[in-house]
């Protein structure tokens, strides 16, 4: 997700999910899809997203009356979001057409049949110059099933009045803060630690940058090597280090950044959304605040940074699949991104869109941005994702209790179930 955090729900058996699923869909109604042979009504259930309207008018003003988009805001939580359209297309609800798919989702509803293939010139345009990262979390099994729509990527931010140069590892920044404790000076390295997506993918960005592998290349079982070990080490050494918040074990996004904002935080790890909400809180502080890559493992290697993001999906269950494909390359074409980047603070998975001038005031940090995303680390891809974070994120937490070697082992055994579907879903 691009902001808030995501807290996952008390885990029940994936037969028991099924069923609750099953059951509890019919207060859901569809909403009609203009199957009664008039202009149809192509709907979009998509995140909460100020300005999407915009882009959906467009869209409809593009298509000169032969569909009609309306737009259907989920909930703002991702695990609620999730719920209401796993319970609908469960139902083979003919009701949605375009859905928009946290990035680590596409893999599991297209193992599921809920959504359709990308095929032909549709695959073609989505392909066409977006970034290889997003496009990686829209493929399952070596097919498209997703357009990515927009991207997000967390930064390091650092007081340059504290700092005169971002530290390359996380060793070197943690040695930067204690020096600046030592002095009296703000120096709290700040980001998420809490039990939830937000340290699974804290330990992802350590783990790729170690150049470990948590999951096998084809995603069907768990390694955890010695990469992933020293990723381990590195997470327990941090939050050990006595430069931590004493609320990391229980940090979230928007905490984490109105703590940075009251001044003891010397570093900050969060994504891009931290940037207009301090020039917004205290421009002064503002002025002060500098992005760089976050740190690596190892000077000499750059780190590898967990993306996230929104993928626009076709329902199987649509009554208008043509049309939807058509809806969803307007929704999430190079002029519609840069508007959406530019008024709702999401990144464009299209690379060409942050050579727009316009790209400049909104995202000062873009250069940044795309140096990430051209050497992204990506969640492991795999339909059981949601059981593999429930378990990691309960492994990991909290971070200080982390042994290295043992916890690996845990990990990799509790990954393997949830593999084979003796884990959950939340």
């Amino acid at each position: 997700m691009t902001g808030p955090a995501r807290r996952r729900r008390r885990p029940g058996a994936r037969a028991g999910a099924v069923a609750a699923a099953l059951a509890l869909v019919a207060p859901l109604a569809a909403c009609g899809s203009g199957g009664d042979g008039g202009t149809p009504t192509i709907n979009l259930y998509y995140p909460p997203e100020q300005n999407l309207q915009k882009v959906v008018d467009d869209c409809n003003a593009e298509a000169q009356g032969r569909y009609r988009i309306a737009y259907r805001v989920l909930p703002r939580q991702a695990d609620d979001q999730r719920v209401q359209l796993v319970r609908r297309l469960a139902a083979g609800d003919t009701g949605m057409d375009v859905l928009g798919l946290d990035v680590t989702w596409t893999q599991e509803f297209a193992s599921a049949d809920w959504i359709r293939e990308w095929t032909g010139q549709d695959r073609a345009d989505v392909e066409q110059g977006t970034l290889a990262g997003p496009l990686d979390t829209a493929r399952y099994q070596g097919k498209l099933y997703g357009a990515p729509k927009n991207t997000n990527v967390q930064l390091l931010w650092y007081r340059t009045d504290l700092v005169s140069q971002p530290p390359k590892t996380w060793d070197d920044m943690i040695k930067q803060a204690q020096d600046l404790k030592a002095q009296g000076k703000p120096y709290q390295v700040l980001t998420m630690g809490a039990q939830y997506e937000g340290l699974v993918v804290l330990y992802n960005t350590l783990a790729e940058s170690a150049g470990g592998k948590i999951l096998s290349d084809d995603g069907r079982q768990a390694v955890m090597d010695a990469g992933t070990v020293t990723a381990l080490d590195q997470l327990r050494r941090f939050a050990t280090s006595g430069v931590t918040s004493p609320s990391f074990s229980n940090a979230t996004e928007d905490p984490v950044r109105l703590e940075f904002q009251s001044g003891g935080g010397a570093f900050q790890v969060n994504w891009p959304f931290v940037y207009p909400a301090l020039q917004e809180a205290d421009p002064e502080l503002a002025k002060k605040v500098k992005w760089a890559r976050v740190p690596g493992i190892d000077a000499d290697t750059p780190s590898k940074v967990t993306i996230g993001g929104v993928n626009l999906a076709v329902s199987a269950y649509s009554r208008h699949p043509a049309e939807s494909f058509e809806a969803a390359r307007c929704l999430r074409n190079a002029r519609n991104q840069k508007f959406s980047a530019v008024n709702d603070g999401v990144p464009p998975t299209i690379e060409q869109v942050y050579d727009d001038p316009e790209m400049d005031r909104a995202y000062p940090m873009k250069e940044t941005i795309l140096e990430e995303l051209k050497e992204p680390a990506t969640r492991p891809l795999t339909p059981a994702y949601q059981s593999i974070s429930t378990v990691m994120s309960a492994i990991l937490s909290p971070p200080s209790a982390i042994r290295p070697e043992q916890t690996a082992d845990e990990l990799r055994d509790a990954i393997a179930d949830a593999l084979e579907s003796k884990g959950v879903l939340p």
